[in-house]
């Protein structure tokens, strides 16, 4: 029935001038050749579409045959494969180029999720081919399908193990080769002539490299080459990369976008459009830290110049939440990092935001990030910026984190790194004017601080206050009186009324409060025991300091409230043994 409709509505047209078909004849045509070539019936509509006499009606109509014959070549039915892919082979000569390019993008987009790298791979060669005939009219075609196809790429999963990679379990590394085969052509003939019409493909060709960069590569986590040898991600991110520089893309211009001025391109409103962020950070990271196409990088750039360009983007891989970004921040942050000799950071980095804002988002990730491993990068990446800036952005930077951190345990830590660099002050001749004398007050005033006064909460600031004393007491045994090189014994009789009496007086209220709490505890336990018989441990509630900690036995509670009074105990220690250096340092 349906290939008699063909035939007829075939025959019909024959008899038709100029390609006037009616908008019935289209339907017809489509309705009868989808169902032929389903039903099987693919050799008789080949013998149809290759007959010499229906070559307009074909070249008009025979586009709408692809969704049909796509779908049988996914299946690989072998009856009906050779004729679909011969009908197949003659539209792409004969049809119309853009009706062509526009029925198989559609193709592409409709892929069903399971089939998307199937489809895309069966469709690449005849796109390629339908873009070719296209001549000199096609940048905007190009374009088009270059950003479809990436965008049903980029739905593919991403390998995450070696395995997976070298398995192409997600046919994601087949799909990102085939691609590259696809856009080499387009490439090639950019790279050769200097016309506006290759101005308009360069600009496509950008749009394609800067998209790849961040979908799929900025999801990617490339293998060490020692690792796995073939890496066909790494293949690709190596590809996207030169094809940048092929189109006459500076990697130096593009890495120091957000630094220099700004540039005017064909076809975009924004420049933000042209060159995202997310694009040029994942740039950065191939660059820096996978070393891809670094033997192109000039030299003459200092690496406090490439630090300050990659700073924008440590930023916004640190700003997010994905195990995947965090990580690439981190490397990149690293990485960037040791290229700069130690103390040679200036202090007017400081001034610029990004150089404010990466530690801000680094102390998130050590304290908020639920992965360990990267907590402990995160830490190791701190103190290797701390190491690279010079004295007096040393210095900036302890005040600057002290104010902003807000979590005791990086406050303790910035406060052994004061320590340190007040020890490496005195063991310099000439001695260090920011962590000695006059300038080490504020800073001394920062870290000798009670946030509350004495109803400060020392359990939660166990850290901060441990450092605390820890250097008070190192500057007060390595630093003699009569030598006085820091001025700490000038300063001490304001740091005994504003940080050690306020101090002794949380320690007497904490120790007080908790003992209490200790004796209430033990004596419930022992009215509880005395009234029940009990099989199990009973499971009760315990509040300290107006919160209200969670239910435990009261075998947990007594255990939690000995802890913290042997954890009073030790900072009373230390502040005692202050007490008695000062004692012995006062008397005649």
């Amino acid at each position: 029935m349906a290939l008699e409709q063909l035939s007829d509505v075939v025959q019909r047209c024959q008899a038709i001038q100029d390609d006037n078909y009616t908008t019935e004849d289209y339907s017809v045509f489509q309705i009868a050749g989808r169902t032929c070539i389903e039903d099987g019936e693919s050799a008789q509509v080949l013998s149809i579409v290759v007959d010499e006499e229906n070559k307009n009606i074909v070249r008009c109509m025979g586009w709408n045959l692809l969704g049909p014959l796509v779908q049988i070549l996914l299946k690989k039915e072998e009856n009906n494969l050779p004729h679909c892919l011969a009908i197949l082979t003659h539209l792409l000569e004969v049809c119309s180029p853009k009706e062509l390019l526009v029925g198989l993008l559609e193709q592409v987009e409709e892929a069903h999720s399971d089939s998307i790298a199937e489809t895309v791979i069966l469709l690449l060669q005849p796109l390629q081919k339908v873009l070719l005939r296209l001549g000199g009219r096609k940048a905007s075609s190009v374009g088009m399908a270059l950003s479809t196809l990436l965008g049903q790429v980029a739905r593919l999963p991403v390998p995450q193990t070696k395995e997976q990679e070298e398995d192409d379990v997600f046919s994601l590394c087949r799909c990102c080769s085939a691609l590259l085969v696809f856009v080499r052509p387009f490439v090639e003939e950019a790279k050769q002539s200097r016309t506006p019409k290759e101005d308009e493909l360069r600009t496509e060709l950008l749009k394609f490299s800067m998209k790849s960069l961040c979908e799929p590569l900025l999801e990617v986590q490339l293998k060490d080459p020692e690792t796995l040898a073939e890496s066909p991600l790494r293949n690709f991110a190596t590809e996207i990369v030169g094809i940048l520089s092929d189109i006459g893309e500076s990697l130096p211009d593009l890495l120091s976008h957000s630094l220099l001025r700004r540039r005017e391109v064909p076809g975009f409103l924004e420049e933000e459009v042209c060159y995202p962020k997310e694009s040029l950070a994942s740039l950065a990271y191939l660059l820096f830290v996978q070393h891809i196409a670094m033997d192109t990088f000039p030299t003459v750039f200092s690496s406090v110049f490439v630090l300050q360009c990659n700073m924008e983007y440590i930023n916004l891989f640190l700003s997010r939440t994905e195990e995947s970004r965090l990580q690439k921040g981190l490397d990149l942050y690293e990485k960037s990092l040791v290229r700069v000799e130690d103390n040679s950071l200036p202090v007017q980095l400081m001034e610029l935001k990004s150089f404010f804002s990466v530690p801000q988002n680094l102390v998130k990730v050590m304290t908020l990030c639920p992965i360990q491993h990267l907590r402990i990068k995160g830490l190791k990446v701190l103190q290797l910026s701390i190491d690279k800036f010079d004295t007096e952005a040393k210095y900036k930077f302890f005040q600057c984190m002290l104010k902003t951190s807000h979590h005791a345990g990086v406050e303790g830590y910035i406060i052994k790194n004061i320590k340190n660099q007040i020890d490496f002050a005195l063991n310099l001749d000439n001695g260090n004017e920011w962590f000695m004398g006059a300038h080490l007050f504020p800073l001394l005033r920062q870290v000798l601080c009670l946030p509350q006064g004495p109803e400060t909460d020392l359990l939660q600031n166990l850290d901060r206050v441990m450092e605390s004393l820890n250097l008070l007491r190192y500057l007060l045994i390595r630093d003699k009186a009569w030598k006085n090189q820091t001025g700490i014994w000038t300063e001490l009789y304001k740091i005994e009324d504003y940080y050690m009496k306020p101090l002794r007086t949380g320690l007497n209220m904490s120790k007080a409060h908790y003992e209490a709490e200790l004796q209430n505890t033990k004596d419930n336990s022992k009215k509880t025991n005395a009234k029940e018989s009990q099989t199990q441990e009973s499971v009760c509630s315990l509040t300290v300091g107006n919160e209200k900690m969670p239910n435990m036995t009261p075998e947990m509670q007594l255990q939690v409230l000995h802890s913290a009074l042997h954890t009073f105990d030790m900072m009373e220690s230390v502040l005692a043994r202050i007490e008695e250096i000062i004692e012995v340092k006062e008397k005649p």
